[in-house]
């Protein structure tokens, strides 16, 4: 209550964990006098997942700000926590950017074995250039043993261009299904992250990502080359300002560079 982070069990066998995430904030300049661990947020989840794993509870973390977009200590911190937890943890769920994307997590030792996936999901907003969108999670559940991960997801976006044709009412209208749309067999994290490799492959497969990164409205331009490389680069970094991560995907630009075209890509 002091802080604005909570847990409550929301189903026999799953708990709920809302983060503040202004304590990973780089916009935050309260965190100059602590970025590590400001209010014990993060030992108080370290506490609540020892407790969900003796329990043999499943976990959902909720939050705005993602990982990646936080300040470094905390975000590596949580990076370490979330590898530690990959079993209790069933799913994570951010927003913050206005666009459609993901996060990827992977095991401390080796950076290769994905381990979970933060979505975030689109905003409801239209910043900048973007219709309203939503999203619906579909959750392994309601029944013992569940795993309580995420089997699916859709999106609905409100097209402006349509809703301002005079006369025009407004209609909610479903845009995708995550499984159906990028031919995924399943949801789980491994499936993520075989989607960022095809991406690089399939350029017809991540246009169609770049087009529903921006809930269904058409992008200014199409992403190319540079642009391409910071995002693929963007969904496979879960911890903020790790080039280590960005290696596999063979990025013919310095890091550096890529962290600055995917600040710029918010933008598009």
């Amino acid at each position: 209550r002091a802080a604005g982070f909570y847990t409550v069990q929301v189903w026999p066998g799953l708990r709920l964990v809302s983060l503040n995430m202004n304590f990973c904030s780089q916009a935050n300049f309260w965190l100059l006098i602590n970025s590590t661990d400001p209010a014990g947020q993060l030992q108080w989840l370290v506490g609540v997942l020892a407790a969900a794993e003796q329990a043999g509870e499943k976990v959902h973390i909720i939050g705005h700000i993602p990982p990646a977009h936080c300040l470094r200590s905390w975000s590596w911190n949580y990076y370490r926590i979330v590898s530690r937890f990959e079993g209790t943890i069933a799913a994570q769920f951010f927003g913050h950017t206005h666009v459609d994307e993901f996060e990827m997590f992977y095991d401390e030792e080796t950076l290769t074995r994905p381990v979970s996936v933060a979505f975030v999901a689109p905003s409801v907003t239209t910043y900048i250039n973007l219709n309203p969108g939503y999203r619906v999670y579909e959750v392994d559940g309601a029944y013992p043993g569940s795993s309580h991960a995420v089997l699916d997801h859709e999106t609905f976006i409100l097209n402006l261009t349509e809703a301002n044709v005079p006369g025009a009412e407004p209609r909610w209208q479903r845009l995708y299904r995550a499984r159906e749309a990028y031919g995924l067999p399943s949801a789980f994290p491994a499936d993520w992250d075989r989607l960022i490799r095809r991406f690089q492959d399939d350029e017809r497969l991540f246009q169609r990502f770049w087009f529903l990164f921006h809930k269904g409205h058409p992008p200014r331009e199409p992403c190319l080359a540079a642009c391409k490389a910071a995002l693929l680069c963007a969904l496979r970094t879960g911890r903020s300002g790790d080039p280590g991560l960005c290696q596999p995907l063979r990025p013919a630009l310095p890091f550096p560079r890529v962290q600055a075209l995917w600040r710029q890509r918010r933008l598009c």
